[in-house]
């Protein structure tokens, strides 16, 4: 892999002069390695020629320590009555290329996606070269979601979900995140990722989960109080936690 940094916004009068950190994945090998780096793939520019992967605080479970919540046994009870049912297909079995599939993430995305995502940038998605499963959900017969994983090692990312908006009711999207995680637990993986966790709109992923860890920028950080607070008050945010209360800072710096 290939770590850079590019520099990013300047603010002197508070001496805050930030760096964007960047890798770029030469080796499918390489995947576990950058996630435990805490890096998430990007997918912003379309003309990208090389895997890139952006530092951020992403969120996983350690499969270690998961097991069923009280809110996980409320979703499943809550859908059981429709039974659901999922499969995983590789990626070189699946038609990725299919129109009513693309139809259907497209017409979730500009419902539900703040960063729309067009035809083109979904293509892009679709061909990273380390996507390497889809996880397929069904009701009645009826293909009701899909969810976009790379799978390497002992690493899962559950990168992009699309779903049914008419099972809201039944919360759809929080079963197929349990069941993708469920599985992994079930299959001997170590990780899942979850992607990043910013603001309050993240804190679902927060609550409905056990063995969770957030990447803090050092490193991962089970402290979900901390995480909560965080997210909570990102809109506020002026400037880096270091220099809002350094002694703070460097005491979890130690302690983690």
């Amino acid at each position: 892999m290939k770590i850079f940094r590019s520099e990013s916004f300047v603010d002197y009068s508070t001496y805050t002069f930030n760096y964007a950190n960047y890798c770029i994945k030469e080796d499918q090998s390489e995947i576990s390695e950058i996630y435990n780096k805490g890096f998430l793939p990007y997918s912003n520019n379309v003309e990208l020629k090389h895997e890139t992967y952006y530092l951020a605080r992403s969120l996983r479970v350690d499969l270690v320590n998961f097991k069923e919540t009280s809110e996980n046994r409320r979703v499943l009870k809550n859908i059981a009555e429709l039974n659901p049912t999922f499969k995983i297909i590789s990626i070189a079995n699946f038609d990725i290329n299919n129109n009513d599939f693309k139809n259907f993430c497209l017409a979730y995305a500009e419902k539900r996606f703040s960063e729309p995502i067009d035809a083109k940038r979904l293509n892009y998605i679709f061909n990273t070269k380390s996507i390497s499963h889809v996880f397929e959900f069904e009701i009645a017969n009826k293909k009701v979601g899909y969810v976009i994983s790379i799978i390497e090692g002992n690493t899962l990312h559950y990168w992009f979900a699309f779903f049914d908006l008419n099972y809201q009711n039944y919360s759809l999207g929080k079963f197929m995140m349990f069941s993708v995680i469920n599985w992994a637990s079930e299959n001997n993986l170590k990780y899942v990722y979850l992607g990043t966790c910013y603001g309050e709109k993240s804190l679902y992923k927060v609550r409905d989960f056990k063995g969770l860890a957030f990447f803090d920028s050092n490193q991962w950080n089970n402290d979900m109080k901390l995480l909560k607070l965080k997210c909570k008050t990102d809109a506020n945010f002026t400037m880096d936690y270091f220099k809002q209360d350094t002694d703070l800072f460097l005491e979890r710096l130690n302690t983690n």
